[in-house]
C-alpha cells in the first residue's frame, strides 16, 4: 500500500464501506465505457479511450488495458507458434514415411521398364508415325499420277503446242524419280507432232505415215509397261510402309498404359517431395519467429488526464440538430427529383416531345393478365374502350379514313404495351365499319396470337419465304371485320425478311382488301427492325407507359424522329392511373373522374379500395 496526498490521521479514524462487483458487472461497465478508434488508418495507429465520472481513474485503466493487452499479444503469439512447430514435428514424420515409400515405388518401375521417360519415347513414335504416314501419301499421290500419265498417252497429244516440254504439261512428272518414263513421254510427245506434220503431206496409206504410227505404237507399249513397273514399285514401297507402321503400332499399344503406371507412380512422388520441402520450410520460419517473439504494436503515448468534461457540449447539440434538420430536408427534395424519372402524365409527355399525343389510356385493372389481349368487345362501354375510341378520332383528323391507312405500333423496351394498345386499337378501329387486319412484325418475341388466343405455326416469316400465301395465314377473331395474321416461326434473319420485296408485295395484297393495316412492330429500343416499319407507315404510334417508361426513352423518340424525318409520328401514354374529373387533360377526363359527366355510361367497376400505408409513402416520393 503506498499512501497518497490526502492520507492523514484523520484518514485513519473515517469510516469506509467497500463495494465487490462481480466479474460480469465489471466487464458490461468497462465494455460500456471503453472505446477505441482509428487514429489513422495510413499508419495503422489507434486511440483507446474510456469515459467515467472521474477522471484519474480513466487514466489508470487505460494505462493497465495497454499493459495488459501488450503482455496477452505476446503470450498469445508464443503460443499459437509452439502449437504449430508441434503440429509441424507430426506432419514431416508422416510425409517422411510417404515419402520413402513413393520413392521405392518408382524406383522399382524404373528398374522394371528400363526407361525413365516414357512420354518422350510416345512423343518419338508419334512423330516416325507421321514420317511413315506422310510417305505412305506421297507415294498414293504418285500411284494416281500415274493412272493420270496412262490416260493421257491414249490421248492424241501429251502436251498443247510443240513448245511445250512434258514437265511443263505434267509438273508431278519428276516426283515419280523416273528417268526411264520421262525419256519415253517425250519421245512419244515428239513423234505425236511429228505424225501430224506428215498428215499434213501424205495419206495414212502411205509408207511414212505407216512407219511413224508403228514407231509410235512400239514406244506407247513401252511406256505402258513402264507405267506398270512404276506401279508395282510402289505398291511395293506402300505394303513395305505398311509393315512398317504395324511394326510402330505394336510398339505404341503397350507404351500407354506404361505412362499411365509412371504418372500415377510420379504424383504422389512429387506431392510427397513438395510437402516436404514446404514443412521444412514453415519449420524454419516459426523457429526463427519463435526466437524473436514481441508485440506487433507499440504505445506510441500514455494515456493523459482531461482538464475539462467532454460531455455535454450544448453547441455541438445544437448543431447538429440545425444540421441533421437541412440534410433531412434537402435529402427529401433530392431522393424525389432522383426517383422522378419517368413519365407520369401527358403533361410531361407534351412537354417532352413534338410528337402529337394521340390520347390516354387508362389503366385495366378489371382483372389481372398474364399477356395482352382484346377486351374492347367484351367491354364496349368501359373506360377503356372509350379512351381507345378517342384515340380512333384522333387518327382520323391525321390520316382520313376513307382511305387505305397503314399504321404502325411500337415502343422503346418489352412491357410499355404496344401489342396491347395494338389489338385493341384495331378491334375499336373494326367495330366502326373498317376491316382491319394485324400483322405482327416481333418476329423475335412474337405476342399478338396470344392476345387473340390463336396458334403460332404460320404467318408472316412463312409468308416472306413463300411457304405459306397471305390468305392461308391470316386468322380470324371474334369481331367479323377484324382479322390478324401471327409472326410464324422465329426466324434468324428478321431485318433482312422485312427489306425484302415479298414484304412490299404482301402489304399491297392486304391493301386490297383491307382498309387498315396495323402492324405490332418490335421495341426500337432494341433492335432496329421497328424503324423500318415505321419509315413506310402513314401513321407511325409510339407507346409510352405511364410510371414505367423512363425519359430518356422520349429522348429516343425524338432522335428517331429527327433521323427518320418521321413527321407523323404520334404518341399514346398508356396504363395512365385515373385522378378525378380532370385527370387526363381538359375536355377528356369527364368521364374518367368522379363529376357528373358521363355517370351511368361507363362500366362501373366499384370505387377503389383506401389506399395502403405502402402506396402513400409511394406517393410521397413521385
Amino acid at each position: 500500500m503506498t499512501p497518497t496526498q490526502y492520507f492523514g490521521p484523520a484518514s485513519l479514524a473515517a469510516k469506509y464501506h467497500f463495494t465487490i462487483q462481480d466479474q460480469g458487472t465489471v466487464n458490461a461497465y468497462l465494455e460500456k465505457n471503453l472505446a477505441v478508434d482509428i487514429s489513422s488508418a495510413d499508419a495503422n495507429t489507434i486511440q483507446i479511450s474510456f469515459t467515467d465520472f472521474n477522471p484519474r481513474k480513466a487514466q489508470r485503466i487505460v494505462n493497465k488495458v495497454d499493459t495488459v493487452y501488450q503482455r496477452a499479444k505476446v503470450l498469445r503469439e508464443q503460443e499459437n507458434t509452439a502449437r504449430t512447430l508441434r503440429y509441424l514435428d507430426q506432419q514431416l514424420e508422416v510425409n517422411y514415411d510417404n515419402l520413402e515409400r513413393a520413392e521405392n515405388r518408382y524406383q522399382g518401375f524404373v528398374e522394371q521398364t528400363k526407361t525413365y521417360d516414357v512420354r518422350s519415347e510416345v512423343a518419338a513414335l508419334a512423330a516416325k508415325g507421321e514420317d511413315l504416314e506422310e510417305q505412305r501419301l506421297k507415294l498414293n499421290q504418285n500411284l494416281v499420277l500415274l493412272s493420270d500419265i496412262s490416260r493421257m498417252v491414249q490421248q492424241t497429244h501429251i502436251t498443247r503446242n510443240e513448245e511445250e516440254t512434258v514437265e511443263q504439261s505434267i509438273p508431278g512428272l519428276g516426283d515419280i524419280n523416273d528417268p526411264v518414263l520421262s525419256q519415253l513421254l517425250g519421245q512419244l510427245n515428239g513423234m505425236q507432232w511429228d505424225q501430224e506434220r506428215v498428215r499434213r503431206s501424205y495419206t495414212g496409206a502411205t509408207e511414212a505415215v505407216q512407219q511413224k504410227n508403228a514407231q509410235m505404237d512400239y514406244t506407247l507399249s513401252s511406256i505402258l509397261r513402264q507405267i506398270t513397273q512404276a506401279r508395282k514399285a510402289l505398291a511395293n514401297r506402300i505394303a513395305l510402309l505398311d509393315r512398317q507402321q504395324n511394326k510402330l503400332d505394336a510398339k505404341q499399344q503397350g507404351l500407354p498404359s506404361r505412362a499411365t503406371e509412371q504418372a500415377r507412380l510420379q504424383r504422389p512422388l512429387a506431392l510427397a517431395e513438395g510437402t516436404y520441402t514446404m514443412l521444412m520450410g514453415k519449420k524454419v520460419d516459426y523457429n526463427i519467429q519463435k526466437a524473436g517473439t514481441t508485440a506487433d504494436f507499440q504505445i506510441l503515448f500514455p494515456a493523459s488526464e482531461p482538464r475539462v468534461p467532454i460531455s455535454p457540449v450544448r453547441l455541438m447539440v445544437y448543431a447538429i440538430g440545425l444540421a441533421g434538420g437541412l440534410f433531412l430536408g434537402l435529402g427529401l427534395i433530392a431522393v424525389r427529383y432522383l426517383l422522378h424519372n419517368t413519365i407520369t402524365n401527358t403533361r410531361e409527355l407534351e412537354r417532352s416531345t413534338q410528337a402529337a399525343v394521340l390520347g390516354v389510356i387508362p389503366t385495366y385493372d378489371k382483372e389481372k393478365m398474364e399477356v395482352s389481349r382484346l377486351v374492347v368487345n367484351d367491354n364496349p362501354k368501359s373506360a377503356i374502350s372509350e379512351a381507345i375510341r378517342s384515340i380512333r378520332t384522333n387518327l382520323d383528323f391525321i390520316s382520313s379514313a376513307k382511305k387505305k391507312r397503314l399504321i404502325s405500333v411500337t415502343s422503346t423496351i418489352s412491357g410499355e404495351g404496344k401489342t396491347f394498345v395494338t389489338v385493341n386499337l384495331a378491334g375499336i378501329i373494326a367495330m366502326s365499319g373498317q376491316r382491319v387486319i394485324v400483322l405482327d412484325l416481333d418476329m423475335r418475341k412474337p405476342k399478338v396470337n396470344l392476345a387473340f388466343g390463336a396458334e403460332n405455326v404460320k404467318g408472316v416469316s412463312t409468308i416472306l419465304i413463300d411457304r405459306h400465301s397471305v390468305a392461308e395465314c391470316i386468322q380470324h377473331t371474334s369481331i367479323d371485320a377484324l382479322q390478324f395474321i401471327s409472326a410464324g416461326p422465329t426466324p434468324p434473319n428478321p431485318s433482312e425478311l422485312i427489306l425484302s420485296p415479298r414484304f412490299d408485295q404482301m402489304l399491297n395484297e392486304l391493301y386490297e382488301s383491307y382498309d387498315v393495316v396495323m402492324i405490332d412492330t418490335p421495341p426500337v429500343g432494341l433492335v432496329t427492325d421497328g424503324i423500318l416499319i415505321m419509315r413506310r407507315a402513314d401513321i407511325p404510334i409510339y407507346i409510352v407507359r405511364a410510371d414505367y417508361s423512363r425519359k430518356a426513352f422520349i429522348k429516343n423518340m425524338n432522335r428517331l424522329m429527327r433521323t427518320n424525318n418521321l413527321t407523323r409520328m404520334c404518341t399514346i401514354l398508356n396504363d395512365a392511373q385515373s385522378k378525378g374529373a380532370y385527370g387526363y387533360g381538359y375536355g377528356y377526363g369527364y368521364g374518367y373522374g368522379s363529376g357528373t359527366y358521363g355517370q351511368g355510361y361507363y362500366e362501373d367497376h366499384g370505387s377503389a379500395p383506401p389506399p395502403t400505408l405502402a402506396q402513400k409513402l409511394g406517393r410521397l416520393f413521385k
